[in-house]
């Protein structure tokens, strides 16, 4: 048989190779190439088995291959196979018709398709093609089709052996047909597929679903019947498939192919969580349930992350990329039962990440994949049309806020230039394009791109259109005569020349030319016969010919002489003058209609001052150039100002005469004008963000009534003046507002009348909004004496831009309501000293701050102040770190600091061990508040007890340090026994014996250190370790770890360190490790407090805590006891244990709630308690109110 292969390109004349398996085919007997204009065939003759491989025809920078199917001998061979055409991004396509098939008339088409892909059936192993055809009658270019399988996977990326996409054009019917083709289908294939098309401004999918059903065998069942498709797409027994389970068991050459099964696109993260999940798992002791190995959520919605631990109590910590989380309004932690629970809410691209849940030692690992939606375009970019030099504005809106989109003009990218052509914004969901002046070089296709979506638009910009409001016109004139030729165009700035009978217009002393504004004119003074042509003037730039004719007209006239008296015509001639209204810079023209016989002489006249034009009929001497002239014409004379100013008003008189006769008449001329600019605005009533702005009416209105006027404001280092008002102000005062304190300020104002606004005014004087300060805070009295008050004070909550200058201080006497300055002048510190006070006057006091913009509020004392010495019992307050004993080493410095109270100042002594202290020896400073023990170098001989005593007349109080022993201190020695007991997974444990030599003073704990084999480089694991047992654990599979221990008292570390003898081998993964058999050990004891509880003195209101430590396996029942009453149901009380630091918390003590508390802790092996005792002292602040109302 003989199988013939069409092939159809864009050009004619391209090039076309043919390929055989990769081998290019020559013109021959059995393979016949020809090539018709743009229509290419390959002929094969005598087709046979050997023939049945993979062809390819090559046009360009395009390539399409395509198979030939040779059946048995007994079927004929296939007279034509399809080609499809290649990708539209090729400059040249091959387009390849079906033989013998034509697509169908578009018929009702539903969105854009005119065909939908239909569902489909195949066996393992045969072929099958979904088509789709979308309408292109009303498309500008080839629509953009994508094929999905499942809901992301593109197939785009997944042609070749079994997958093939081929589209084509028929120009007659204007049908694109898109095929999807599949090839030797296996059950993988079987699933959802999607077929999106979309244009410029329209889109449209279409689902459909293909089942493969299993070639007919005999033998067992396929487990894979279990997850077949049927016709309609339903599921069967058992619709959901563990992938992570399948890829678990699967051999890495498989992992694309299962990708491509179940739809996953991200290899990279499958394999990732891959190598987790194939760890070898332990049988977990804490969780019951752990989370599953991956989760996925759309962008701005909320997921659960759930797990079930084994202890109801047991404490869970969660972990995002190994930083803990912490409690937030987007994460929330939940405990129901046994189940633990992270809620994220409104998710981010910022939560995909890897998160852990840890109980104890074993974690749990999950990762989170945040789906981000495509961002399309909703609304599309316009065609626009403009002119060279004007603005641009392409607009677009995406679906999201702030999206990020890409511009392209005729494919290529846009930047921002250094010239800044281009302009990129962004409003909202709103996207803008912006080119400032347009040129013709700008014309071309825009794009937008988004992750999910284009579009584009053209922009024409055309040459300006010059336009001619008024042309030339023919004239016919007498000899002698004036010939003036006048147009108009549209720009004043276009220049041109006149040509007469096609050769350019010389001026001269009787031809000239002028150009004013958008006036061009060209004047011809006693004309003569040669005068007569055809005239033009031509734009520059423009292809405009204006064209008119001159003829001159020969008069013959029989002169008979009469007279007539000359007469002005004029509507209101005899009553009062006329007013002619004129703008300012506006040209008037006043023509007055003349009658007289001889030709009358005009004279104008202004009142008090005199022009004169004296015209004659032959000679015309007449002004015909200036600002101000007259024009004299047969039967009337023009009076003509050019840009009338407001010298120009007044009363004009034009008087005609000739011999019979003489006629006036008088013509009032105003002008009117925008106002005069204000005077410069006065700006009062300045405050934190507003003012006053008041100004004066302009002196001149302009000859109309000014209607309103109008405000700018703008910052004194700035250019950019800002208007504060749209609708025009009647009055002559206006409160600005919304100003940025601090920052100065200038305004100017504009009068507006009917003819339009005037100049602005001078700016005014600079100006900054600024506030007081808000009052003082926190004003209390810190003491009191017989002739002095001590005050105190925090400042201002705003202090403003105005800065703070000082404080004033007041006071006023009860019953008075004199305020009087306490201080001389500001004062700028937080506290004052009131002396020369009388005893046992009682005051007010009162403060104010004080800035640029004024004072503040006061700040006010509520209850009157007496001017007396508060008598105060003497109390030492001891610090919490001397109540127990202190240690320091020999040559040391010791400072101790005691505070105290009592007023008047107590008398303090110090002694020790019953004697007084040598003042050579040890040093005593002493203030108003404290006492303090300095010792410059400290011996042997300064060990003992030391008691202070504070007296205020017949009261005292004293308190005796504990012995301070000065000994010779040192470092520790390194620990004893240091041995490795036990080696599993990760984990290394360690145990030791307490240092021999202690250094004098009390071990504070351990530092553990690690170093691996290899590098022997020293690693802190734990500081400041207080058992003499460890377990070191996330040590790195297949290393040899090295582990030593310092110990530590308050001198510091020891100077060596127990290092282990052997390396602890951290084993790879697979490898089996047998366990030695060992003797189970009983590991349970009964409770033993290891920290005891210590007895307190706390100040009453606030809370306070007792804590002590315990430990006893199993967990021992903890119960609290106050006065050997059990506390366990009140309310007051709140108990704590963690880890086996037992805490019982107090809430808001008051003297009542002294008294001997007592901890005791119950297990099955025993029991243990301690007791402690508890003092609260009544609030200072109390005690002083007290005293005041006793003394009062």
């Amino acid at each position: 048989s003989t199988a013939v292969f069409e092939a159809e390109t864009e050009k004619a004349g391209v090039k076309v190779k043919w390929q055989r398996a990769g081998t290019e085919i020559t013109d021959s007997e059995k393979y016949v190439i020809k090539a018709e204009g743009n229509k290419h065939s390959l002929t094969i003759n005598n087709v046979v088995k050997e023939d049945d491989v993979t062809y390819a025809v090559i046009a360009g920078s395009s390539k399409v291959k395509f198979e030939l199917k040779v059946k048995e001998p007994a079927a004929p061979a296939p007279a034509a196979s399809e080609l499809p055409a290649p990708p539209a991004e090729s400059s040249q396509n091959t387009e390849v018709p079906s033989a013998g098939t034509q697509p169908e008339e578009p018929v009702d088409p539903i969105g854009l398709f005119v065909t939908r892909p239909q569902d489909g059936e195949v066996t393992v192993g045969g072929n099958i093609t979904f088509t789709a055809k979308v309408a292109g009658e009303s498309l500008l270019k080839k629509p953009s089709v994508k094929w999905f399988k499942g809901k992301w996977m593109d197939l785009a990326s997944k042609v070749g052996q079994h997958l093939q996409l081929h589209d084509s054009y028929d120009r007659n019917n204007k049908v694109y047909t898109f095929e999807l083709e599949i090839i030797e289908a296996n059950m993988t294939f079987a699933g959802g597929y999607r077929c999106e098309v979309s244009t410029k401004d329209k889109f449209d999918s279409s689902n459909f679903n293909l089942t493969v059903n299993e070639a007919p065998l005999s033998g067992d069942l396929d487990i894979r019947a279990a997850f077949r498709r049927t016709g309609d797409g339903k599921t069967e027994s058992q619709p959901d498939v563990d992938v992570w389970e399948i890829l678990r068991k699967a051999p890495p050459s498989e992992y694309e192919k299962i990708a491509f099964q179940y739809g996953i696109t991200d290899l990279r993260g499958m394999l990732k969580r891959l190598k987790r999940i194939k760890k070898e798992e332990k049988k977990s002791t804490a969780f019951l349930k752990k989370l599953d190995p991956a989760y996925q959520v759309d962008k701005g919605q909320k997921i659960k992350l759930m797990v079930e631990v084994a202890n109801p109590d047991a404490d869970v910590k969660w972990l995002k990329n190994g930083q803990e989380i912490q409690v937030s309004g987007r994460y929330i932690f939940e405990a129901v039962g046994n189940k633990r629970i992270l809620t994220i809410n409104h998710c981010s691209l910022a939560d995909d990440a890897a998160y852990e849940c840890v109980v104890g030692e074993e974690k749990s690992f999950t990762e989170l994949f945040v789906k981000e939606p495509p961002i399309l375009i909703t609304h599309p970019l316009e065609d626009q049309m403009v002119m060279v030099g004007e603005r641009v504005e392409f607009e677009c809106e995406v679906s999201e806020e702030g999206a990020t989109v890409k511009w392209e003009k005729d494919g290529v990218e846009l930047t921002r230039e250094e010239t800044f052509k281009y302009r990129f914004k962004k409003d909202g969901k709103k996207q803008y394009l912006i080119i400032n002046e347009s040129t013709k070089e700008d014309s071309g296709h825009y794009t937008v791109k988004t992750n999910g979506g284009v579009s584009v638009a053209e922009l024409i910009v055309q040459e300006k259109k010059l336009e001619v409001y008024q042309s030339i016109a023919d004239l016919t004139v007498k000899a002698r005569d004036q010939a003036v030729f006048k147009c108009e165009v549209s720009d004043e700035n276009v220049k041109g020349i006149w040509l007469k009978n096609g050769k350019e217009v010389v001026p001269d002393e009787r031809i000239k030319i002028s150009h004013i504004g958008r006036i061009h004119k060209l004047t011809i003074e006693d004309v003569t016969p040669g005068d007569e042509a055809d005239y033009s003037f031509i734009p520059q730039g423009f292809a405009y010919n204006l064209s008119a004719k001159l003829q001159f007209l020969e008069v013959k006239i029989d002169f008979v002489p009469r007279e007539e008296p000359p007469k002005i015509h004029l509507d209101c001639l005899g009553q009062s003058p006329d007013t002619i209204v004129v703008v300012a810079g506006n040209k008037l023209r006043l023509d007055v209609p003349i009658s007289g016989d001889p030709t009358p002489t005009v004279i104008w006249q202004k009142v008090n001052k005199v022009m004169k034009f004296i015209f004659f009929l032959k000679s015309l001497l007449f002004e015909s150039e200036g600002r101000v002239r007259v024009e004299k014409h047969e039967d009337h004379c023009v009076f003509i100002i050019e840009g009338a100013e407001k010298e120009d008003e007044g009363v004009y008189r034009v008087i005609v005469k000739n011999p019979v006769g003489e006629d006036k008449a008088d013509i009032t001329v105003k002008v009117i004008d925008v106002p005069d600019p204000p005077e410069a605005p006065k700006i009062s009533n300045i405050g934190e963000d507003y003012c006053t702005v008041q100004w004066q009416p302009p002196k001149y209105d302009g000859g109309q009534p000014v209607l309103g006027y109008i405000l700018e404001r703008k910052k004194k280092k700035s250019y950019r003046w800002m208007r504060l008002n749209f609708d025009l102000l009647k009055e002559l005062t206006y409160e600005a507002k919304r100003m940025i304190e601090g920052v100065v300020y200038e305004m100017r104002i504009y009068a507006v009348n009917s003819i339009g606004m005037s100049r602005p005014s001078p700016a005014s004087q600079p100006f900054m909004p600024i506030a007081p300060p808000s009052e003082p805070t926190h004003f209390t009295v810190e003491d009191v004496s017989d002739s002095t008050v001590a005050l105190k004070w925090r400042p201002p909550e705003r202090i403003g831009a105005g800065g703070l200058d000082g404080y004033i201080v007041e006071y006023c006497k009860e019953g008075s309501t004199e305020w009087i300055p306490a201080l001389p002048g500001l004062t700028e510190r937080t506290s004052a000293l009131i002396k020369d006070l009388v005893t046992g006057d009682k005051l007010h006091f009162r403060i104010k701050a004080i800035n640029l913009a004024g004072e503040s509020g006061a700040a006010i004392i509520k209850e009157p102040i007496t001017v007396q010495e508060i008598l105060q019992r003497p109390k030492i307050w001891l610090p919490r770190h001397l109540r127990q004993t202190l240690v320091k080493k020999v040559g040391e410095t010791i400072n101790i600091v005691i505070p105290f109270q009592g007023k008047p100042r107590p008398k303090i002594t110090w002694t020790k061990d019953g004697q007084s202290l040598d003042a050579k020896d040890v040093g005593i400073r002493n203030s108003n508040t404290d006492t303090i023990l300095f010792i410059r170098k400290a011996e042997l001989h300064h060990s003992g007890a030391y008691e202070i005593t504070l007296q205020i007349e017949n009261m005292t109080d004293k308190i005796a340090l504990q012995f301070v022993h000065v000994s010779s201190a040192d470092k520790p020695g390194p620990p004893q026994n240091i041995k490795l007991t036990d080696v599993w997974g990760f984990n290394a444990a360690l145990e030791w014996t307490p240092p021999q030599d202690d250094g004098n003073a009390q071990i504070l704990g351990y530092t553990v250190q690690k170093a691996d084999k290899k590098t022997m480089e020293w690693y802190t694991v734990f500081d400041h370790y207080r058992r003499t047992n460890c377990v070191v654990s996330e040590l790195i599979m297949g290393n040899e770890y090295f582990f030593r221990v310092f110990s530590e008292n308050l001198c510091g570390l020891s100077e060596t360190a127990a290092t282990t003898k052997n390396p602890a081998y951290i084993q790879k993964t697979g490898t089996t490790y047998k366990p030695p058999c060992y003797k189970e050990h009983d590991f349970s004891e009964p409770p033993k407090f290891t920290h005891p509880l210590v007895n307190r003195s706390v100040i009453a209101g606030y809370n306070t805590t007792l804590s002590c430590a315990v430990r006893g396996i199993p967990k021992p029942k903890i119960y609290w006891y106050k006065n050997k009453m059990d506390l366990s149901g009140d309310a007051k009380y709140r108990m704590f244990s963690k880890q086996g630091v037992l805490t019982l918390e107090i809430r808001k003590p008051t003297p009542f709630d002294g008294g001997f508390y007592t901890c005791k802790a119950v297990n099955e092996r025993g029991e243990a308690e301690i007791e402690c005792k508890l003092d609260v002292r009544g609030n200072h602040m109390s005690i002083m109110h007290n005293t005041n109302t006793a003394v009062k």
